[in-house]
């Protein structure tokens, strides 16, 4: 994609070192702050379309920066980089306002791609904001959602679940890219939280009509599909 303005808060001299060449050779333009504060201070002052953010700083940590920036409305996708990659620490980064999580060691290419993915995500197309599959309509604009004219109430991760499925209608969508899109984790978290509101959604969308849209696709994912396709 076109070149970004990315904002590296890295503390190690070799580490960063390593990220600014790649970054500029891959064609970004790249600031740098070594510290926290003044990681922080970049940040809030100047216009990043991603922020490199490692966890472990002098003066300020990381994902404090990360708390600081959200609690001042700042919304600039933010990827945490750390040496710790247990499942706590990655949902304590995301929990604190991270857009995703990369371990280190790390390869660059992976890296390069999340920044990537971050910066389209934080630019969306102009999408479609009334869906429909088959007689159930959902209107992003008004969160309102119907099938055969009568309103189904659901919560705000329902909604967004059934949303991402009939972005997608008539596809296979996998537990991955739920977890991604729809909860923004980009790890499993080996629980059966996906199932529990596939279920839920299913009781709404489903029970009371003759004709089922949601459906499993076993060892695959889920797919929102009219009965005849």
């Amino acid at each position: 994609m076109a070149g970004m303005r990315i904002l590296v808060i890295e503390d190690d001299r070799e580490a960063a070192t390593y990220l600014l060449k790649g970054l500029t050779e891959s064609g970004h333009v790249v600031d740098h702050a070594a510290d926290g504060n003044d990681g922080l201070h970049m940040a809030l002052s100047g216009h990043y379309d991603v922020l490199i953010v490692d966890r472990m700083l002098p003066t300020r940590d990381g994902l404090s920066i990360i708390a600081a920036l959200r609690a001042a409305g700042d919304h600039t996708p933010a990827l945490v980089l750390s040496a710790l990659g247990d499942v706590d620490d990655r949902v304590d980064g995301l929990n604190a306002g991270g857009d995703d999580y990369l371990t280190k060691p790390y390869a660059f290419s992976e890296l390069l791609a999340r920044l990537e993915a971050l910066a389209r995500r934080a630019r969306p197309e102009q999408a479609e904001t009334r869906l429909q599959v088959a007689d159930l309509q959902l209107d992003i604009m008004t969160r309102r959602v119907t099938r055969g004219g009568r309103p189904i109430r659901l919560q705000p991760r329902e909604f967004r679940l059934l949303e991402y499925l009939m972005r997608h209608a008539g596809q296979v969508v996998t537990r991955t890219m739920l977890l991604e899109h729809v909860w923004d984790y980009h790890f499993d978290p080996q629980t059966n939280v996906i199932d529990v509101h596939i279920s839920r959604l299913r009781a709404k969308v489903d029970k009371d009509y003759p004709t089922p849209l949601l459906h499993t696709a076993r060892g695959a994912g889920y797919c929102i599909r009219p009965a005849d396709e």
